[in-house]
């Protein structure tokens, strides 16, 4: 009976972790303004766990730091970090920011001092460059010592954008559809079109992908062969409301017929709509 019962709780922490993403976090923390920290970081992937999500090694983080630190300054931007992500095969990155400082002015006669911080962190999908949340918190606390005031101001701080973090992060992941993107959020789409066998409907389909202003903030065309084209494309839109917006507005000539759509890919298949009476 212990045995069963170490069994299934085993089963089922395995299939918490197994619905949860796989997070890698990745924070800049300064004490007293310049001084490198690792709280912060120790602090996320702690309540990461407690809320049965699993994280990268931070020992394995620690190990590349220079090489990560490269590639953000190159870009900076969540394709960077959703890269990254992925090559430590992680599903989402926690990133951000917590910096501490001291007043310079000390309290009254006393040797007590207020230390001040500031935490910022947003959650990446990995597969799709798309933020889950993010959360932005500052903190005050008094001390006698800038050791002790900078780690307790960074934790408070931290602790409290981390607790606004991760329930948006594990609500997202969970429901995707069930919070749309923000305004100007985008969303990394490949598209793929089959029934392309006439070239005249490549040109169509691509023309009014591109005029989708508002909704498509940029359409490529990676490929086409034996009637199959496919794009990437940064939709400002949901990709179920991608489709929707092509089905019921479809290129010149054309009707557009839905086979798939998941998170970030929607398949369609394209046919030459019919003639009205009266138009030959």
């Amino acid at each position: 009976m212990k045995f069963g019962a170490v069994a299934y709780a085993l089963m089922a922490s395995s299939a918490a972790f197994a619905a949860m993403p796989k997070v890698l976090v990745m924070v800049e923390e300064k004490a007293i303004g310049s001084i490198s920290t690792s709280e912060v970081e120790s602090m996320a992937v702690k309540l990461l766990g407690d809320n049965g999500i699993e994280t990268v090694d931070q020992n394995m983080v620690q190990n590349n730091l220079d090489r990560i630190q490269k590639v953000f300054r190159g870009a900076g931007d969540n394709r960077a970090a959703a890269a990254i992500g992925r090559e430590f095969g992680a599903d989402v990155i926690l990133m951000g920011e917590a910096i501490a400082k001291p007043n310079a002015a000390k309290i009254g006669d006393s040797n007590l001092r207020s230390y001040n911080a500031a935490a910022t962190f947003r959650a990446v999908r990995t597969d799709n460059s798309v933020n889950l949340a993010s959360a932005s918190e500052t903190a005050t606390v008094v001390a006698l010592d800038d050791i002790t005031g900078s780690s307790k101001v960074l934790r408070k701080a931290a602790e409290q954008a981390l607790a606004a973090l991760i329930p948006q992060m594990i609500a997202r992941w969970e429901k995707p559809g069930a919070v749309g993107l923000k305004p100007g959020e985008k969303v990394a789409v490949t598209l793929t079109v089959g029934g392309m066998d006439q070239i005249w409907k490549l040109r169509e389909t691509r023309m009014r992908l591109k005029g989708m202003k508002g909704k498509v903030a940029s359409v490529a065309q990676k490929s086409y062969a034996q009637g199959v084209a496919v794009f990437n494309v940064e939709s400002l839109l949901p990709c179920e409301e991608l489709a929707e917006e092509l089905v019921m507005d479809p290129p010149t000539d054309l009707k557009v017929q839905v086979v798939e759509i998941r998170e970030t890919t929607l398949n369609l298949r394209v046919v030459e709509a019919p003639r009205k009476e009266g138009n030959e």
